[in-house]
């Protein structure tokens, strides 16, 4: 049978933000059998196309660099193949990018293509820098410009000239080499020295740094900042806006390395959280979510949970282990029957969402103890099944028993501890590169602590010690550590919250 023909997407990733691609970029990156990504290209993306063979061909200057040519002899070779390739690059494919060569390269080759554009990175790093590029008041046009022409040499500085007075606002892309001589030859050319000028390094990402400055004094105030590429340049009255604009880089948070040492499963939601604050996440897992240790007992309780009144999940991971049952059985949520269900928290009540099953009981204190109040306050069950971790608190199933409720605890999983991640988290607490770390529950603790060997005291001292609730704090202050904040409600949410208050508060800045 011949071989199918394969095809290409252009995609255009956004620029920074992960969550700036589109609907349509997620759709083509799910269904991808191989992805060529850039180097601007935000890294969690790739979390989108787990099936995919992802190959790095991002471009960077002064750095070796997979050739233009090899790229496009590899989407050419790889569509041949059969393959559905996307082609994922940073910011919008065709924007002073070189989607165009490689869709003249792909139609010479006969090779069928789409384009999906992306949010270019002048429109999304000014628009996260809190600058409008145009404006009714102080700007009717905009320039997009590169710092070199399409050979590569260097633009002269008669053509900045020309385009000094042309535009009310002009942005450079790929300029910070000669900010200077782009500076005075555009000054020159007639813009006033006094024109504010910014200069937005790693936009639209928990990274951002801005500095704003007269024109004639732009490029030294770049320089003292220590900017340097990915960075564009905007200049313009419009620059002024950033005053009142300024919104992403202005919160508690902003530019922050917040450590997430929960499971690689659990850690992505939990970093797109902490992304969405303007922090930098920094994914250590310091635990894994591993099966059952008897399986065939956890196999037995997936079939019997009809029988009981109630089934109680302490955690999303116990809700995953039972649908991961349920598939590899051949079952689905029929295998309930009529019994009611109870779960600890949102995430866990959403997570039971996807098994078709909406929770008959929430607890309103996301403890064990709140969920027994929540089951009881429907009445004393007389059978109840609790799935849950291989290491955790008696207190929901001695409560439901000191009512004359019959408790079966099945273990659904086991929190390992992994030490791989204690040295790379060892060497940013001492380089000052980590600012707080997220305890989500007891096991993250004592795991860090383990992973951190003897310094773990000392290293932990040093840094924002976040609590997601009582239990978890008991814990940290079982080995002498004093937790820095709280979260008054016991969610991933609730802790950022307890954060961002933290840091908003002047003693504490």
């Amino acid at each position: 049978m011949p071989q199918a023909p394969g095809k290409i997407w252009l995609v255009g990733a956004g620029a920074g933000e992960p969550g700036l691609i589109t609907v349509r970029g997620l759709s083509v990156l799910a269904r991808a059998d191989v992805v060529l990504y850039d180097a601007l290209a935000h890294p969690a993306l790739l979390e989108h196309c787990p099936q995919a063979e992802q190959r790095n061909v991002g471009k960077r200057y002064g750095e070796d660099s997979a050739a233009q040519e090899a790229i496009i002899a590899q989407m050419i070779d790889l569509a041949r193949q059969g393959k559905r390739v996307v082609r994922l690059k940073g910011g919008d494919p065709l924007m002073f990018a070189r989607g165009a060569e490689e869709a003249l390269a792909l139609v010479e080759a006969g090779v069928k293509f789409e384009i999906v554009p992306g949010v270019s990175s002048p429109v999304a790093t000014s628009a996260y820098a809190g600058i409008s590029l145009t404006h009714r008041e102080l700007s009717s046009s905009v320039t997009f410009i590169t710092g070199s022409d399409r050979a590569g040499k260097d633009w002269s500085p008669e053509q900045w000239k020309k385009l000094a007075t042309a535009t009310d606002t002009i942005c450079v892309l790929m300029g910070m080499r000669r900010l200077k001589e782009i500076s005075n030859a555009i000054i020159e050319g007639g813009r006033s020295a006094s024109t504010p000028a910014a200069v937005i390094h790693w936009g639209a990402r928990p990274e951002q740094r801005v500095v704003t400055a007269p024109l004639e004094r732009i490029a030294e105030a770049a320089a003292e900042a220590g900017l340097k590429n990915p960075s564009i340049i905007v200049v313009g009255e419009v620059v002024t806006l950033r005053e009142k604009l300024s919104w992403y880089d202005s919160r508690p948070l902003s530019g922050k390395r917040v450590v997430i040492p929960r499971a690689v499963e659990q850690a992505r939601d939990t970093a797109a959280a902490v992304r969405e604050r303007s922090a930098t996440s920094v994914i250590l897992p310091m635990i894994e979510i591993a099966p059952p240790p008897d399986a065939a007992r956890f196999a037995r309780a997936a079939t019997e949970m009809s029988s009981y009144d109630w089934v109680l999940f302490t955690s999303s991971n116990a809700v995953e282990q039972l649908r991961l049952e349920l598939e590899r059985s051949g079952a689905d949520a029929r295998a309930f029957g009529t019994a009611k269900v109870g779960v600890v928290g949102p995430k866990t009540a959403e997570a039971l969402l996807r098994l078709g099953i909406k929770a008959d009981a929430v607890a309103k204190e996301f403890v064990g103890e709140g969920l027994a109040g929540a089951v009881l306050a429907q009445g004393v069950p007389r059978r109840v099944l609790l799935l849950r971790a291989l290491a955790a608190r008696d207190a929901l199933p001695d409560a439901l028993r000191a009512q004359g409720s019959e408790v079966d605890v099945v273990v659904a999983y086991e929190n390992k501890p992994l030490q791989s991640s204690g040295a790379e988290l060892t060497a940013r607490i001492e380089a000052g590169t980590a600012d707080a770390i997220l305890f989500t529950s007891s096991s993250t603790v004592t795991s860090t602590l383990e992973a951190l060997g003897s310094n773990g005291f000392s290293l932990l001292s040093r840094i924002a010690l976040c609590s997601i609730g009582p239990v978890t704090t008991k814990t940290l202050e079982s080995v002498g550590l004093k937790p820095t904040v709280q979260a008054s409600v016991y969610t991933v949410e609730g802790l950022l919250d307890a954060l961002e208050q933290h840091y908003r508060t002047p003693a504490s800045a």
